[in-house]
């Protein structure tokens, strides 16, 4: 079956409606698009608004150590009869009343040790959003590289199907005057049948791609700006994988909210302890009071004020060994915060190795490629100038353009991956932070 000339038309016209639609989207950078993450993706919103809630429940927290005052106010009536009596006497009264008391902790080691664990855990919440930060810089990276990456497919396919159309043109040309036979047109026509079916494929992973750059940063019709042309992918710095894994085990989020837990959980061994000793509070209230009595019709009035100011000593004695239990238990998770911290620093220890060996081996691919994509092209002009004088057949030239192809967009794919790999690298090591946004966003065209 020969190529039909509508076909060849079509793949023009999609070549055309794809240049126009990347003409009328909007160009932005990297930078651009992680800025608008930042206001738009709920889940690093979420881990912002947790940080906030901290610092208010810190606020919280040191009230414990701030004086407390109430005020009460009671109004009554009463009413009393003694019927038995000869007089039949009868007295009522209304009376009011108000008070005011308060109370500022002198000595209250429990709350000391509670005020703690609360500074403890807003750096817990710091450390959770620093997380969130980090992740949402891996997740617009990936996505901004995914649809780069993609566009790099469908115009690869598009470059194949258009190369192999010609060679089906050529190899029907030459079976008409007789110098190929029909084997040569069949199999050209197979390979653009495939290579149309690719294009379709890499056409609809370039919509799902943009569709999920689009629901993470808020925006629609984006345009990733390329690697700018010659790729120059940095180097990694340090170049001594020790000291990425040292800083890691210092700076690294998990690791730091797992030595936080261990602080916390001694500071409640240390709560549980002092629940033996005594509490000492500064009381004092100021109160007035106003009666009215009336016996048999007769009536007077009564004004009252009181206030007192003194010490409360609050000794627990016994509490049914509460105390005791509660130490133990304390220690018991103590204990595990301990196991905690050692998988939190072992897990990113083998993070950052691998993370690090991944950085080396793919620059190694890309230098590899990119010698392979020379190679390739000699090799596809070669094969091509000999099916044209005669000693290579069509499918010759067909594999050669399609091992072409085939490691253009290895090579291509390659870049992002090592320039991700760079980022991830960053994050398991805990450095990653929006700096190094702006650093792979100088690689980017302007």
């Amino acid at each position: 079956m020969l190529l039909p000339s509508h076909r060849v038309a079509k793949t023009l016209s999609l070549s055309v409606l794809l240049a126009l639609s990347a003409l009328s989207a909007r160009a932005e950078n990297l930078q651009e698009l992680y800025q608008a993450g930042l206001g738009y993706d709920a889940t690093y919103l979420s881990a912002r608004a947790s940080l906030d809630a901290a610092q208010y429940r810190l606020d919280q927290v040191y009230a414990l150590r701030r004086p407390s005052v109430g005020l009460s106010v009671s109004a009554g009536r009463s009413l009393s009869e003694a019927p038995g009596a000869p007089s039949q006497r009868q007295t009522t009264a209304t009376q009011y009343g108000a008070t005011i008391n308060g109370t500022q902790p002198l000595f209250n080691r429990p709350n000391d040790k509670t005020i703690t664990q609360a500074e403890k855990a807003l750096e817990v919440a710091r450390t959770d959003f620093a997380t969130a930060e980090q992740d949402l810089i891996i997740r617009v990276s990936q996505a901004y590289f995914d649809v780069l990456a993609a566009q790099d497919t469908l115009a690869t396919a598009r470059s194949s199907l258009a190369a192999i159309s010609e060679q089906v043109a050529s190899a029907k040309r030459n079976f008409e005057v007789g110098t190929a036979t029909i084997t040569d047109t069949r199999e050209a026509q197979a390979r653009y049948d495939l290579a149309r079916a690719t294009e379709i494929v890499a056409d609809n992973d370039l919509t799902n791609k943009r569709i999920a750059l689009d629901q993470l940063v808020g925006r629609t019709n984006i345009a990733p700006k390329q690697l700018a042309v010659p790729v120059q992918l940095p180097p990694v710095v340090p170049s001594a994988l020790e000291e990425w894994v040292a800083r890691g085990d210092a700076e690294h989020p998990l690791v730091r909210k797992a030595r936080l837990g261990l602080e916390v959980a001694k500071l409640e061994t240390e709560k549980a302890k002092a629940a033996n000793l005594p509490k000492v509070d500064l009381t004092g209230s100021y109160g007035r009071g106003h009666s009215e009595p009336n016996i048999d019709g007769f009536g007077y009035t009564t004004s009252t004020r009181n206030a007192s100011i003194g010490v409360q000593l609050t000794v627990p004695l016994y509490a049914g060994n509460s105390i005791q239990n509660r130490v133990k238990e304390t220690l018991s998770l103590e204990t595990k915060s301990e196991d905690d911290l050692a998988v939190a620093r072992r897990g990113v220890e083998q993070a950052t190795r691998t993370a690090f060996y991944g950085v080396r081996s793919g620059t190694a691919q890309v230098a590899a490629l990119e010698a392979a994509e020379s190679s390739s092209q000699l090799a596809l002009d070669a094969t091509q100038l000999g099916y044209k004088v005669g000693v290579r057949v069509n499918i010759d030239v067909l594999n050669a353009q399609a091992q072409l192809y085939s490691t253009q967009a290895q090579l291509a794919q390659a870049r992002y991956n090592v320039v991700m790999a760079g980022l991830r690298l960053r994050q398991a090591s805990g450095r990653l932070t929006a700096e190094d946004i702006a650093a792979v966003n100088q690689l980017l065209q302007r």
